[in-house]
């Protein structure tokens, strides 16, 4: 399997001023497999300690000097170490964070030996444990599941991933290309981007077996808030992954989890989601003026769930025939096409930045709302996201009229491409922009393409 994250860490590897690098993100999204990956490919020893699993191998460094540590290590492994030729992995690092004093001296005293921490848990350690993160010592990569292209490449279809990695909204898409991505969109909502399921996926095409491991991998999330220290009732947790499945697309409600469940634990539990980057806030933002995040309405937020194939298994849509389920993704009023679009744009942020989502929705008075709001550069572009191949554009029209903005992106069923809309609003205002139409499928690209606009 391809992670196209590989090249950043290739360029880190390489890089002359390399620091020590902490690999955050969700529990079994891949990062422990892009470590092994990259020595393989470099042909590195990796030497590697699983510190959940042997939380006493943190003793190999009551020292603050990495000869020693590594004199330590050699001993408890069995092995000879050279720091030019291998590379230090601290895996599940969230078990003993003090650990991340001591990156700072493979930074300062042996730059020569590439240092990798990952942790699934890491922002509930950064608020629970009191220790000295070495700032402007480490750097951070941010790992998210495949992407759709990465699944079109993991299966088997370099020369489709080849062709829409370079597509933009006015070269167009042949139309038996385009029939061939929906088929694969339609795979991927319910597969989704968790590499073992993903690997499951295309050896067996079998959704009862991605099913159970999707379940598995639910209700690891749930053991992990009670395994550190977060006493949640993992009911309660289970209850709010379905109500966000049930809610997407719309300004996530506390009481809708439980009506009989006062709102400060639901609210709390929502938080601590969040943080282990099992859900993801889209922030409401006014959208006047950059930052986006300057504008943010804490009140008002909508929910996604990190992988749109854990959404799948909750609503039970893998026991769903193939026509019905086509059905249901296609849907005008799903929210799954907002979900994937979502996901993708998350994954496009990544790896540099944790990702951050906003949306926009008029407080009070009619009725308006924008899917997503993007900064690309120093503009403000609106993106509208629709299930299906049509539906009224009628918030769209007002936001650009409202806002004074000049290009907008609309997501659909349809292939690509570019207009200039000149019409009137509801309230009679005319309004012209330019309009680019991708296919939902090609939402990660999206940065991309308005950097060419």
């Amino acid at each position: 399997m391809i992670r196209l994250a590989s090249n950043e860490l290739d360029e880190w590897l390489d890089g002359a001023t390399r620091k020590p690098l902490v690999l955050r993100g969700a529990r079994q999204v891949g990062k422990t497999w892009l470590v092994r990956d990259l020595a393989k490919r470099w042909g590195r020893t990796l030497v590697e300690l699983n510190l959940e699993r042997t939380p006493l191998m943190a003793d190999l460094f009551s020292e603050n000097r990495p000869t020693q540590i590594l004199q330590n290590i050699e001993a408890e492994l069995a092995i000879a170490i050279d720091p030019e030729s291998a590379i230090l992995f601290l895996d599940e690092i969230q078990a003993t964070p003090t650990l991340f004093a001591k990156l700072r001296w493979f930074r300062e005293d042996m730059p020569e030996l590439p240092v990798i921490a990952a942790g699934s848990l890491l922002e509930f350690a950064f608020k629970t444990e009191q220790y000295s993160i070495p700032v402007g010592r480490i750097s951070y990569f941010y790992t998210e599941p495949l992407s759709f292209l990465e699944f079109v490449l993991a299966s088997g279809n370099a020369a489709l991933f080849r062709t829409l990695s370079s597509a933009n909204a006015k070269t167009g898409i042949p139309a038996s290309l385009h029939e061939k991505c929906l088929i694969l969109y339609r795979d991927y909502c319910l597969v989704g981007g968790m590499p073992e399921v993903v690997a499951e996926w295309l050896q067996y095409h079998d959704p009862a077996r991605c099913m159970k491991i999707q379940m598995d991998l639910l209700a690891t999330y749930r053991d992990d808030f009670n395994k550190y220290g977060n006493k949640i009732d993992p009911g309660l947790l289970s209850k709010i992954m379905l109500s966000s499945a049930k809610q997407l697309g719309t300004k996530f409600v506390y009481s809708q989890v439980d009506p009989a469940v006062k709102i400060n634990p639901i609210k709390m539990a929502v938080t601590l989601l969040s943080q282990a980057k099992v859900c993801t806030k889209v922030f409401h933002s006014s959208a006047n003026a950059l930052p986006l995040g300057a504008a943010s309405n804490d009140k008002f937020f909508k929910l996604l769930m990190l992988d749109i194939g854990l959404i799948s298994v909750q609503l039970g849509l893998s026991s769903v025939s193939p026509a019905d389920l086509k059905q249901i993704l296609f849907s005008n009023k799903g929210g799954m096409a907002e979900q994937f679009v979502g996901q993708q744009l998350r994954w496009a942020q990544t790896p540099t930045s944790d990702p951050l989502l906003f949306y926009w929705q008029r407080i009070g008075g009619r009725l308006g709302e924008i899917d997503y709001i993007l900064q690309s550069g120093a503009k403000i572009v609106p993106i509208e996201v629709k299930s299906g191949a049509s539906g009224s554009m009628k918030s769209l029209h007002q936001f650009m009229a409202d806002k004074k903005h000049d290009l907008a992106i609309r997501c659909d069923l349809n292939p690509p491409s570019v207009q200039e809309v000149c019409v009137k609003t509801t309230q009679g205002q005319p309004v012209k922009y330019r309009l680019i139409s991708l296919p939902v499928y090609l939402a990660e690209k999206i940065p991309n393409i308005l950097a060419a606009h």
